[in-house]
């Protein structure tokens, strides 16, 4: 586990509650943990939505001013850089979707390679629009890549179709997420479910996940 994880992708692929459950797991190993949700771009599912139940289990969420309004240039309170001087935290980073999300990224870049202890996630759901088939994936990985100025070290795989999700179905997806690791050279590196579903699909590296509740 590299000390800062950022979570990418397409919209609606589902990195919001990846970034939450990694958030909670990362606390349940006994690690010092921050959130900061990035998202400027989807309005209804964010990170700020399970901020108290983050905070009671403490994990410190750092959430942008704006949450849930549409601002297209935004100005990042302090706070959100304070996780480059705290060594001793692990710091998960929610980003918003597509290359408009990624741009919001940028800004960090620079303290992000300088430190070079970082994850960044290619999130891809197959059953999304633009990213059906692998070819379509490496598009968008592309420029979310471009805009963010950080290079993605691996995918997830987040490929489902909501409460009608099968074990099955992810089974199948994996052979198109190996073809996006062949295009883009990256590993797969987890394959997330439903929790529900962990124990039947019989891939490397699956994990389960608890759904976002919302409270709004």
């Amino acid at each position: 586990m590299k000390r800062i994880s950022l979570f990418c992708g397409h919209y609606g692929s589902g990195k919001t509650n990846i970034a939450v459950n990694y958030a909670k797991y990362l606390k349940a190993q006994g690690l010092k943990t921050t959130i900061v949700d990035l998202d400027i771009v989807n309005p209804y599912f964010r990170t700020k939505d399970s901020e108290k139940e983050l905070e009671d289990i403490g994990v410190r969420v750092i959430s942008l001013p704006f949450a849930n309004s549409n601002v297209d240039l935004p100005s990042i309170p302090a706070e959100s850089y304070s996780v480059f001087n705290k060594k001793d935290e692990y710091a998960v980073f929610d980003i918003g979707g597509d290359d408009s999300g990624a741009y919001v990224l940028g800004r960090f870049a620079p303290y992000v390679k300088e430190e070079d202890d970082f994850d960044n996630f290619y999130v891809v759901n197959f059953n999304r629009p633009l990213t059906r088939s692998a070819e379509e994936a490496f598009e968008v990985l592309k420029e979310v890549e471009n805009a963010s100025h950080i290079p993605f070290t691996g995918i997830i795989n987040n490929t489902n179709l909501g409460e009608e999700t099968t074990a099955e179905g992810i089974i199948l997806s994996n052979a198109e997420a190996m073809r996006l690791s062949d295009l883009s050279g990256l590993p797969v590196c987890l394959t997330t479910v439903r929790k529900d579903l962990a124990e039947e699909v019989d891939l490397p590296n699956v994990f389960g996940l608890e759904l976002q509740k919302k409270y709004w």
